[in-house]
């Protein structure tokens, strides 16, 4: 891993519920000593794209982080569409519905749309990390992403998310070949217990997968009716975002489960 590859790795551990991380923190997360960490984090302090607090005993992202995902969404709206895709998945669902996007070898949940039609759903944060293996939007980008980056996933250590997390490579590089025979990918309790959720893949020019639409549900409520609504929902709404925001999706793309 190049310096600038190693630097811009500790950006990635800022999330929505972790926005500021002390020096000592950076350096366990990353597995850097601290004198390394301090330096690469001086060198993003010096290029804005982090700052330190007030106290100046932590850090977090700066401004220059979001100049460039302003430059980049007026390029590419791709947030400002998929909020209209999941407002429609949810409306017509009655369920969760989440983006979520590839960013190097993390996948990141990029929104998410509520639907007021129940009491009990499941909750999301936007800039949560998934994990490809746990999750169904995981699954459904591994099964149409090139061969190289499916072998790297699978060479890292794989977390136990749950009693139901598939953890053995050889049974999910089953499940991904099955998923790219119908387009939809299906995870149940295997991220979060007691969370069903189906997803399918959004593509990017090169005709590889950017992210994935996904809605998810408390398994008692994910009835075989619910899951074709659901199943049909997603597949229109991801040909919408692919298109809409320049993709293309390869050919042949399997249209039924």
């Amino acid at each position: 891993m190049g310096t600038v590859t190693k630097a811009l790795s500790l950006l990635g551990y800022f999330s929505q519920t972790r926005p500021e991380i002390g020096l000592s923190e950076l350096a366990r997360l990353s597995g850097m000593n601290k004198a390394t960490v301090y330096r690469m984090m001086s060198e993003l302090v010096d290029q804005g794209f982090a700052e330190q607090t007030r106290q100046g005993k932590s850090y977090r992202l700066g401004p220059e982080v979001l100049r460039l995902a302003a430059l980049r969404e007026a390029a590419v709206p791709l947030l400002s569409v998929a909020r209209e895709m999941l407002m429609q998945l949810s409306e017509s669902t009655g369920e969760t519905a989440h983006v979520s996007i590839v960013q190097g070898t993390r996948l990141n949940a990029l929104a998410h749309q509520y639907s007021p039609r129940h009491g009990t759903r499941v909750m999301m944060e936007d800039a949560e990390v998934l994990s490809f293996h746990g999750t169904a939007s995981g699954l459904a980008v591994l099964a149409f992403a090139e061969p190289a980056f499916v072998d790297a996933v699978l060479a890292r250590p794989l977390v136990a998310h749950t009693a139901k997390t598939e953890t053995r490579p050889d049974a999910i590089r089953a499940r991904i070949a099955a998923i790219r025979a119908t387009g939809l990918a299906e995870s149940v309790g295997g991220f979060e217990a007691d969370v069903h959720s189906l997803a399918v893949p959004v593509f990017g020019p090169d005709a590889q997968p950017i992210g994935a639409l996904a809605v998810a549900a408390p398994v008692a409520r994910m009835t075989p009716d619910l899951a074709a609504c659901a199943a049909e929902a997603l597949r229109r709404c991801a040909a919408d975002l692919t298109r809409r925001t320049g993709g293309f999706a390869p050919e042949p793309l399997p249209e039924e489960a």
